[in-house]
């Protein structure tokens, strides 16, 4: 396993090379320590080193070292480029751009959560839109944001309903109106999605696939419609 050597906050010197090549190291274990050292001594210096790593990252450990070694260094310096990064044509790199900044929770990212983000074409891109969005949201903006999420109840597999479900409960009694809107759609699937996550608001302990399957079982009795 080759070497990492810790870098001065204050001071470039060789080993620091030596650290930037284990940041890109094969092996995925040499990688997470560079990844550690970087965070535990953190240096404005590395910020487009761990940028340039989160967007091609294939290994899901480091990718969190990675974010956690972002939020180690200042918000005034992380925050922009995490912003600018949101419109890289990587998939990869608007994802964990989107996890960082939830992490981060500075409220100054909240517009940059744009429209296309949330309906990113790319799941993963739209599920991390979708927490840093709940996190970000002023007071004020969140029926809007309640009434875009509710907009894709029903997309993609059990994973995205589950992830959707959980950012609208997050956002509290606000989506409620945007959740009547859902189920009178005449998509059975979108009317299950919204019944469930209407089941989940009320009680946010209840186990998710009992949820659906409940929302299901009354759509499929006809019992007061969706």
């Amino acid at each position: 396993m080759q070497e990492v050597v810790p870098i001065s906050a204050t001071r470039r010197t060789a080993p620091d090379s030596r650290l930037l090549d284990a940041l890109s190291a094969a092996d995925s274990s040499t990688r997470l320590q560079a990844t550690l050292a970087v965070g535990t001594n953190p240096d404005p210096d590395l910020l487009e080193a761990l940028m340039e790593r989160c967007a091609v990252e294939p290994d899901f450990f480091v990718r969190d070292m990675l974010t956690w070694a972002l939020t180690r260094l200042p918000a005034e310096i992380t925050v922009p480029r995490l912003r600018t990064e949101l419109h890289s044509k990587r998939a990869a790199a608007r994802s964990q751009a989107l996890h960082t900044l939830s992490k981060i929770g500075d409220g100054s990212a909240w517009p940059s959560i744009t429209r296309s983000l949330l309906h990113d074409a790319n799941d993963e891109v739209a599920r991390s839109a979708w927490r840093a969005a709940v996190i970000l949201v002023p007071a004020g903006e969140k029926k809007g944001l309640a009434a875009d999420l509710a907009a894709q109840l029903g997309r993609g597999d059990r994973n995205m309903h589950l992830s959707l479900s959980r950012a609208l409960v997050a956002l509290g009694d606000v989506i409620e109106p945007a959740l009547q809107t859902a189920r009178a759609s005449a998509d059975p699937t979108v009317c299950a999605h919204a019944r469930a996550t209407e089941l989940l608001r009320h009680d946010p302990g209840a186990d998710f696939d009992s949820a659906l399957d409940e929302a299901n079982r009354i759509i499929a009795l006809g019992s007061m419609g969706c």
